[in-house]
């Protein structure tokens, strides 16, 4: 007999690679019905330092190149400390149907046709003793698509399932290492989706190179710093910002704005407020405006990048907590989400979202 409902983790470390999220839903695929235990575990330093230095390297490599041997041992090491990940949740895999396991992106340039998550998902599965699925956004990039974000029809489910009013359209903002949204124009309507350029990993990048943290913490940087107009209008004519969505971008495509000549204080101050005046733009590409805007990521932790989009959006600007989601760990919950559609077959992505060719199924499910 067909399921009616499964019990799936999902598993995710963002580009800003500080923590890896663990998340348990209940889901039939179509709706979320309930929610378990979430929690973070802060990322290793030295596994790290390793992912930014395997950045680095796969930035360098041919777009016709795969991703080298060296880094199977790094994948192997990545899915350990999911797996440890999943231990400290203190989540009871024995009552788990399956893993929904994203993997480290080191590079995205679907338009050369490749998304490179680390990750050794068969290894995981084994060591869990419970089904995996992974390889997420191939199958898209293969057809075409941008591979990202993949977290719309999440969005979308989360919307449909709120038991109180939402005001249509609607936006779901995503701060991350890489900033996406989720326009939704009703219930249950049209959905488009796009990167809408850097999140916190410009930001966070600079402030690491002065050697004051991983992170702006509470905004208090750039707080204290300038907005140059003129020169955050040059980087606004970058041409991924006149592209009509559904599009991508990888984590490191503004990383030359980082060898600018600015004080500490101005660099904060400009590149968060880069990350929210290219939300804004976005807007002009969307079929409507947004009535509100639902935030989420660990931008909307950074109270300076908050007001600068309050400052920018012509509507309010919440944190999802304000509807009951659970901020801190959606991209978690999104891929077990996904891991259960890909075990039914049921599209991941939409021409909307991608701008796949139509709506693709994918994911590779690994067998303990």
């Amino acid at each position: 007999m067909k399921k009616t409902g499964y019990r799936a983790v999902g598993l995710m470390c963002g580009t800003s690679v500080d923590a890896i999220d663990v998340a348990l839903i209940e889901t039939d695929g179509y709706a979320v019905q309930g929610f378990g235990p979430a929690a973070s575990a802060p990322l290793d330093p030295a596994l790290r330092q390793r992912i930014r230095a395997a950045m680095a390297e796969a930035a360098e490599l041919p777009a016709s190149v795969a991703p080298p041997p060296a880094f199977s041992r790094l994948s192997r090491d990545i899915a350990e400390h999911h797996a440890r990940a999943i231990a400290a949740a203190g989540i009871d895999l024995g009552h788990v149907d399956v893993v929904g396991f994203h993997g480290q992106t080191i590079r995205h340039a679907p338009h050369q046709g490749l998304t490179w998550q680390l990750g050794d998902a068969a290894y995981l599965a084994h060591r869990l003793h419970t089904p995996v699925v992974g390889d997420f956004r191939q199958a898209d990039v293969a057809a075409g698509g941008e591979g990202a974000p993949l977290v719309p029809l999440y969005h979308q489910a989360l919307a449909a399932g709120f038991k109180g009013q939402m005001d249509y359209p609607l936006a779901v903002l995503n701060i991350g290492g890489v900033a996406n949204l989720t326009w939704i124009g009703g219930l249950n309507g049209e959905v488009i989706a796009c990167d809408t350029g850097p999140g916190n990993a410009l930001l966070d990048d600079w402030v690491s190179s002065h050697g004051l943290g991983d992170c702006d913490l509470g905004g208090r940087i750039a707080a204290a710093g300038k907005v140059d107009k003129a020169r955050l209008g040059g980087w606004l004519s970058h041409p991924f910002f006149a592209r009509r969505p559904p599009k991508s971008l990888d984590r490191d495509a503004f990383a030359a704005l980082l060898r600018e000549e600015m004080s500490v204080e101005d660099g904060a101050a400009m590149l968060t407020a880069f990350s929210a005046a290219a939300v804004a733009r976005t807007v002009d590409c969307l079929p409507a405006a947004p009535r509100r805007w639902f935030v989420t990521g660990g931008g909307r932790h950074n109270p300076t990048m908050m007001a600068e989009l309050a400052a920018r959006l012509a509507s309010p600007v919440l944190a999802v907590e304000e509807v009951g989601w659970r901020g801190d760990y959606l991209e978690a919950e999104a891929f077990a989400f996904l891991a259960v559609r890909s075990l039914l077959k049921l599209p991941l992505s939409l021409p909307g979202t991608t701008g796949a060719p139509r709506p693709l199924t994918g994911g590779q499910t690994f067998m303990p």
